[in-house]
């Protein structure tokens, strides 16, 4: 008998479905059934967005590529060689220029821990990789303005120093003696393999690394073009629905408890570093001050649940719970900095 062909039905895997491009379809479906009028304006309004967004957009995947295909990720891992107090100064500063989201993060974090690298170096590293980097620069100053991705740049070393350095000198105290699970080998089992590679700069000479860059440089066009996507959606939504008063209310005005506020909700209500500013923009367009603002994004860049997910497993509690509160102060300190230099600038 001959097996009968299958059918598209049969072949078809619902996990191969990208859920980001399902939840934009699924707004725009539930804005046609509940919000006719609506739906053109979201649409117009997101469009209108990403053509303002395109030059950064378009900065931000050549940055992207161009880090990926010259193997900039040799160049970071040497920041982690030398005496323990320079090798935090140096992860805090190259964290920002790491082409790593807070998930993409862990299994190079995983490798540094597996051959012996200082808790306090890979903090610093930890804690400043996933706030920033060149492309999420271009997308923040976009939405934002430069000094708000100036102010966020510079928060992201602060938060490297301030987290390495509290290891540091807790483990003179001899806190976080062994900082991994036991068995542990990294996210997902597979930590990666730090070479002593150099980078190729000038990478166009190597047609492997040609390939890479346009890899990268399309995946990453189309994973800012989905997240954008969605991002602007839901701010054209938060402009038309959301109350100002509302969110006045909770993280507006001045003070610390604003600030705190946006700094708890931040890590729940997070996007990613590439959608937060656009949301952030929008909710200091309905009242949140610029300090909070600056303390929910970076809040939920440190905390985000993925990534807490993939640290929890791979680290101990109590390194767990160190990198959790100071990412939590951190962000509650970079938000009152940066309203401290706003209301300065504003006076002088």
């Amino acid at each position: 008998m001959i097996a009968a062909e299958p059918t598209f039905l049969g072949r078809f895997n619902p996990r191969s479905l990208d859920r980001v491009w399902i939840v934009i379809v699924l707004i725009l479906i539930v804005l046609a059934g509940l919000a006719p009028a609506q739906l053109p304006a979201s649409i117009a309004f997101a469009l209108r967005a990403l053509g303002n967004t395109a030059p950064y957009l378009a900065l931000a995947v050549l940055a992207i590529g161009y880090l990926k295909a010259s193997g900039a990720e040799h160049a970071i891992a040497q920041a982690f060689q030398g005496r323990e107090l320079r090798m935090v100064v140096l992860a805090a500063v190259f964290g920002g220029l790491a082409p790593f989201c807070s998930c993409e993060v862990i299994p190079f974090i995983a490798g540094l821990l597996a051959v012996g690298t200082p808790l306090s170096a890979v903090m610093a590293f930890w804690l400043s990789s996933p706030l920033i980097d060149p492309p999420t620069v271009l997308i923040t100053a976009a939405e934002l303005g430069w000094p708000f991705a100036v102010g966020k740049t510079i928060t992201a070393v602060a938060i490297g120093l301030y987290g390495g350095g509290a290891i540091y000198l807790a483990q003179r105290l001899r806190w976080f003696g062994e900082p991994l699970r036991p068995r542990s080998t990294g996210c997902c089992g597979c930590a990666p393999s730090l070479d002593e590679g150099k980078p190729v700069w000038k990478f166009w000479h190597d047609a492997e690394r040609r390939g890479v860059f346009k890899a990268e440089a399309s995946s990453n066009a189309l994973f800012l073009l989905k997240w954008l996507s969605l991002a602007y959606l839901l701010e054209s939504l938060m402009v038309r629905y959301l109350p100002a008063e509302a969110i006045a209310g909770v993280v507006g005005g001045p003070g610390l408890v604003p600030i705190a506020t946006s700094a708890l909700v931040g890590a729940p209500a997070y996007l990613n570093g590439y959608a937060a500013p656009a949301i952030v923009s929008g909710l200091i367009d309905h009242g949140m001050t610029p300090g909070a603002g600056m303390a929910f994004i970076v809040a939920g860049a440190v905390t985000s649940i993925p990534a807490m997910t993939a640290v929890f497993a791979l680290v101990r509690r109590s390194v767990f719970a160190a990198y959790l509160a100071l990412g939590f102060t951190g962000a509650i300190l970079s938000g009152v900095t940066y309203s401290v230099y706003l209301a300065l600038t504003a006076t002088g």
